[in-house]
């Protein structure tokens, strides 16, 4: 069996696990909870980006999204800023739901898995 790959362990979470092709990466939320729900969405989608290309992937190889929103009235704003960085032709299938995020100020969290080339 082939061995797991943490990038970024902690105490508590890894950044991202890679096993047998797939990425899995932990929830990314936005460090700057000033700003809107855009500001807030491209933020998160740059960290989802850096940490497929630092675990050998990049967002066209995403197999499956899921993104958080705390307030559903977030969502044509967040459609937004995903729309422009989603690889066209490449949208993965997407999950959107609202809930409770753990601090008040994140409007967004993504959750991603993807495959590497």
């Amino acid at each position: 069996m082939p061995a797991i790959l943490r990038l970024h362990p902690g105490p508590r979470y890894s950044e991202a696990s890679i096993h047998a092709g797939t990425i899995y990466l932990a929830g990314q939320v936005p460090t700057d909870t000033a700003q809107d729900i855009e500001g807030q969405t491209l933020e998160v989608l740059d960290m989802v980006e850096r940490l497929l290309l630092e675990a050998g992937s990049d967002k066209s190889h995403i197999l499956m999204a899921q993104l958080y929103l705390a307030d559903m009235t977030d969502y044509a704003g967040m459609n937004k800023a995903w729309d422009q960085w989603v690889v066209a032709g490449s949208a993965p299938p997407r999950a959107t739901v609202q809930a409770q995020l753990a601090d008040p100020g994140w409007r967004i969290e993504v959750v991603v898995v993807a495959a590497l080339p």
